[in-house]
């Protein structure tokens, strides 16, 4: 059984960036009414960032300050993300507190940072890094091992060699997880993307960013 580090949630403490309400733009969830609580803080600088201005911030609140928020949006879906949550230790603290309230929790992860202590019942969405972020060597490639059938796997591409590379990982480490590829923003066009996936026979869920469609890159949509 996974154990709540501490019982006591108007002790914890996040520095949370923002809490906005939308719909989900990505992964398996997308179009969903959801609750996302972005935290500041990543020690990730990749070069086609899309939230830097969670870099950096000092808003702290109780982790039962973000559960009243929360619960002011009529949804069950509730994302946590950053910047890199997991950088912040009690982002676990909150993870459980979620899930004890019946929530449907996603988490958005670099991977470079350990998710074994991540509890079961949340959906790991893992960001791992392509050569042209600038931070592939941060890859905790043993990640990929822990992701189960409830989990996915996603890799921001960049360019034709971004998508070679993010091949070549997965024929070395197989996953159980859901596999999307996703073209970085103005870098390359959906359809190179989708042409690509096409040629290859590849096995994968190709996404675009559905919330910039909609709202383009204005913060807390």
């Amino acid at each position: 059984m996974f154990v709540t580090k501490s019982n006591n949630l108007k002790m914890v403490n996040l520095n949370i960036n923002e809490i906005f309400y939308s719909l989900q733009g990505e992964a398996r969830e997308v179009g969903l009414p959801t609750v996302f609580v972005r935290l500041t803080g990543c020690p990730l600088r990749c070069t086609y960032c899309d939230t830097e201005y969670a870099f950096k911030g000092n808003n702290p609140l109780t982790i039962d300050e973000i559960l009243t928020e929360v619960k002011k949006y009529n949804t069950r879906y509730v994302c946590v993300t950053g910047g890199e949550p997991l950088a912040q230790i009690n982002c676990h603290v909150l993870l459980d507190a979620l899930i004890k309230d019946d929530y449907k929790v996603s988490l958005e992860t670099s991977g470079s940072i350990d998710i074994t202590d991540v509890n079961p019942s949340v959906s790991i969405v893992m960001d791992v890094k392509t050569p042209s972020s600038g931070e592939s060597k941060q890859n905790k490639y043993d990640n990929i091992d822990k992701l189960e059938t409830k989990d996915q796997l996603k890799f921001v591409i960049g360019s034709k060699e971004d998508f070679d590379w993010s091949v070549d990982i997965l024929n070395k480490y197989p996953t159980l997880a859901g596999v999307l590829f996703s073209p970085v923003f103005d870098e390359i066009t959906p359809t190179q993307l989708a042409d690509w996936i096409l040629d290859k026979q590849l096995n994968v869920r190709m996404q675009v960013q559905m919330h910039k469609l909609l709202w383009g890159d204005e913060p807390g949509k």
